[in-house]
């Protein structure tokens, strides 16, 4: 069945610029989810580039230390490196600024 219909990732690549994006996840998700989503990125953001404890970040974003140790778990140990692909794709977009 899942051949008469594009995939979810299609439709994301479909999309032309950020407020598409923005709309489509809006309509996507709940607020919640979408808060949800933007706080394991925040946290990524702060593995990466910050030399912050787990503690010190729960303290900045609210997120339980269970949410950030998630995080990090992707981010150094599963095979996916989605987190890491983004990260290295926006610093070396923002040093051709």
């Amino acid at each position: 069945m899942q051949e008469e219909y594009n995939t979810l990732e299609q439709a994301f690549l479909s999309l032309k610029n950020e407020e598409e994006l923005k709309l489509f996840i809006k309509d996507l998700c709940t607020p919640a989810e979408i808060r949800a989503i933007e706080e394991r990125w925040l946290i990524a953001q702060m593995l990466k580039y910050g030399e912050l404890s787990y503690r010190q970040i729960s303290e900045k974003t609210g997120s339980s230390t269970t949410t950030i140790g998630r995080v990090a778990r992707f981010m150094n140990e599963e095979n996916n490196n989605g987190y890491n692909l983004a990260l290295g794709r926006l610093k070396s977009c923002h040093k051709k600024d």
